[in-house]
């Protein structure tokens, strides 16, 4: 379960995070479908009928709406609420775009939808593969590259459960340290946050709240000027810390209903005490502001060194992601063990993972005179056999040949498959990491 970093960046400030800017550039408001332009047109009566007779909207309705760029993309109606006057026309929609992320949903008004464009309901599976098709590779990673776990552990009707539960995002926004942030996605705070569409956090303590009043008196109160626990790693204005969910659940739980803001398919575990969190910082005469996060659990059986992932959308595009996963086999190295992150994996947290593995391995194999073997390889990158052999075989750098398997590492081809992984992200200094393995402490 996790995601990785990418889509947008916010300068300083007070400024808002959001999962996609509108495009450059002054535009012109276009004409609203539902009569905006009836001064200079004024629409037939049989045409005023017609589309009253269609509202309110009937929840899963696909129609084409106004985004923030102005132009029309095609959604569906997830859910609907009534305004303050009751007519057909005063209700607002939830809409899914449905070419983009699930981020993207948001509440819009009736002015913003093209009453002319309603759909009649198709094959689910027809349309979305359609819908695929017409997307281009630019689109899906801008959209979507953030993710490194989908629902693929889910079956059919858990899938559709999860969906109904968190079809509506309940918390618009938060103001974590100096950034207004809009969220994702739904996050199960307690009941008596229901009424709230922007929630305050401590960026220290990750306590939340209400008001921004409440946050300020808290502020003054709080002595945390970082996270609680024990700082592991400092180079430079990057600091990593370590928090035992056992010794500290309240900020492990906080930790957890922040992350499912921006993690559609996280599981959100109330039971903290078996995972370590490891929170990357940015650190300043403030204070240390969290940066991301990874954690893992304390015991894995299955030698996983990584449960989840999540760089903070500000943060996002500076190679923290990259920095999180290399920290991850750091601490796999230091423990003397091989490590791999928690599966299922999605297609896009396997790009992830792979564009690291390719990195690491093919270094290297350009720098080694000789043979090596996958397991020589594992014991020097802490990174799993399995997943050694599955990079390299999709790289098609091994051969099987009587009965083992054989690197053929031609520098061209390493060079070029090294260019493609693209740029390795912040690199960890490992003189820097004093650490001791969990099951060693006292």
């Amino acid at each position: 379960m996790g995601s990785i970093d990418t889509p947008t960046i916010t300068d300083n400030g007070s400024t808002h995070s959001h999962a996609a800017a509108p495009a450059d550039g002054d535009h012109k408001p276009l004409p609203s479908a539902n009569g905006a332009q009836a001064e200079a047109f004024p629409e037939p009566e049989a045409t005023k009928k017609r589309r009253s007779s269609m509202l309110p909207l009937e929840v899963g309705t696909r129609v084409m709406c106004r985004w923030r760029d102005d132009k029309y993309h095609p959604v569906k109606v997830i859910e609907r609420r009534k305004m303050h006057y009751d007519e057909p026309s005063g209700y607002e929609y939830y809409v899914h775009y449905t070419e983009f992320n699930r981020r993207l949903d948001e509440w819009v008004k009736l002015e913003q939808l093209d009453l002319d464009s309603i759909e009649t309901v198709v094959d689910e599976k027809v349309e979305d593969k359609v819908t695929s098709l017409k997307m281009t590779r630019h689109q899906k990673r801008k959209i979507d590259e953030t993710h490194v776990e989908g629902h693929e552990e889910l079956d059919a009707a858990s899938l559709r459960e999860h969906e109904e539960f968190t079809k509506v995002k309940n918390i618009s926004t938060i103001e974590l340290g100096r950034y207004e942030i809009e969220t994702w996605y739904f996050s199960p705070f307690p009941p008596e946050y229901n009424d709230s569409l922007k929630l305050y956090f401590c960026e220290f303590c990750l306590n939340f709240m209400k008001r921004k009043e409440q946050l300020q008196r808290h502020m003054r109160k709080c002595d945390l000027k970082h996270p609680p626990g024990d700082e592991i790693y400092r180079s430079g204005t990057l600091s990593m810390f370590e928090v035992d969910g056992k010794k500290n659940k309240v900020y492990g739980q906080n930790l957890c209903y922040l992350a499912k803001l921006f993690l559609d398919h996280k599981t959100l575990y109330y039971d903290v005490d078996l995972f370590l969190f490891y929170i990357l910082c940015e650190c300043d005469d403030r204070g240390c502001h969290m940066v991301g996060y990874f954690s893992k659990e304390k015991h894995s059986e299955e030698s996983y060194n990584l449960a989840c992932i999540l760089t903070l959308p500000p943060y996002q595009r500076k190679g923290y992601g990259k920095f999180l996963i290399a920290f991850s086999y750091e601490l796999s190295k230091k423990e003397g063990k091989v490590g791999t992150p928690e599966r299922p994996l999605s297609d896009l947290g396997l790009l992830s993972y792979r564009g690291y593995w390719t990195r690491v391995l093919l270094d290297i194999l350009k720098k080694h005179k000789g043979n090596i073997s996958i397991k020589e390889l594992s014991d020097m990158t802490a990174i799993k056999a399995e997943d050694i052999l599955t990079t390299l075989q999709s790289l098609e750098l091994i051969q099987y040949r009587k009965g083992q398997h054989v690197i053929c590492a031609d520098p061209k081809v390493l060079d070029r498959h090294l260019k493609a992984a693209g740029r390795g992200g912040l690199e960890v200094d490992v003189s820097k990491l004093i650490w001791t393995p969990y099951k060693e402490q006292s």
